[in-house]
């Protein structure tokens, strides 16, 4: 009778397959079209002006996200009198911070310091959870933490702390460290944003908050240098950051996440790392050193530690 039972067990491996190679393929693009922003930045190294590649980038990202936006504020997901001020603060902190200082630090800074820097967010997010009595930090996450700020502070002074003030790369290094900081404070705030809905309606919002953000000095950018911002590469520029590394990017990590979860989707923060430092090795000639493979097995294990729970 067992014989002629058909064996489950076998008739999925090959869906099974099928789900694990989609995962894989959208782990990578997703972490290849994060890592993008860090290889534009650094391969423009503030020839295109940066507060005004940040404003393109964040309106491309606001519009062509904004039939979410618009369908979710008129079905009363996004009261927006109740939301204004929270949406302009995560606008803020996750798309001002986050974009032009980042474009400026790409001027001295390689971008693998921008990934190895970024990656240390979840370690920050964990610290002002648990200052805010949010989440309670164990030894092993103590471990983790230490672990990943002494993998930064390598990676910031090169190896070598007496001198580090007053290399021009370490103070690109501490712009990415403050755009971090603010990428750690929207984590925190985009969910309690209008919680009910989508993503991808919420980072519309967002982009135009960080847009609107970037305007001020985008408009000094345009008004003293004209020629830098209005022509072909820096419009190319502008289309790239506002596809690839944005709509592509949030469109792709959103897929992950209602494909494959929350949990299972943060593994990209894993694989940016490694994304920036390929393609930072393929296309600007920039390899990793001994310094960032120390730096940052340092970071991402204590990360891991951190978040292991």
């Amino acid at each position: 009778m067992t014989a002629d039972l058909p064996d489950v067990s076998r008739a999925n491996r090959p869906a099974a397959g099928w789900q694990d190679t989609i995962a894989i393929a959208g782990f990578i693009l997703v972490a290849a079209g994060q890592a993008s922003n860090q290889i534009l930045a650094r391969g423009l190294a503030g020839s295109v002006p940066p507060f005004s590649l940040a404003f393109f980038r964040w309106s491309i990202i606001a519009l062509g996200l904004a039939p979410f936006a618009i369908a979710e504020i008129r079905a009363g997901k996004i009261p927006l009198a109740r939301n204004a001020w929270a949406i302009l603060a995560a606008g803020f902190l996750g798309m001002f911070l986050c974009g032009g200082p980042v474009y400026v630090a790409g001027i001295t800074t390689t971008a693998i310091h921008i990934a190895l820097i970024f990656a240390l967010s979840p370690i920050m997010v964990l610290l002002i959870s648990a200052a805010l009595g949010i989440e309670h930090i164990g030894p092993l996450q103590w471990l983790g933490t230490g672990l990943a700020l002494s993998g930064a502070l390598l990676i910031v002074s090169g190896g070598h702390l007496e001198t580090f003030t007053q290399s021009s790369a370490a103070w690109g290094d501490l712009l990415v460290v403050l755009a971090m900081l603010g990428w750690s404070g929207y984590t925190l705030m985009q969910s309690r944003v209008a919680p009910g809905a989508s993503l991808l309606a919420r980072v519309s919002l967002f982009a135009a908050s960080g847009a609107l953000c970037s305007l001020p000095p985008a408009i000094h950018e345009m008004w003293r240098t004209p020629a830098e911002v209005f022509n072909a590469r820096a419009f190319e520029a502008y289309v790239f950051a506002g596809l690839v590394p944005g709509l592509l990017a949030y469109a792709g990590f959103a897929w992950l996440g209602a494909k494959f979860g929350s949990v299972r989707t943060s593994l990209v923060l894993y694989v940016a790392p490694i994304a920036s430092a390929l393609l930072s090795w393929i296309i600007l000639g920039e390899p990793p050193t001994l310094l960032h493979l120390v730096g940052g097995l340092l970071i991402l294990g204590g990360v891991w530690a951190s978040l292991r729970k």
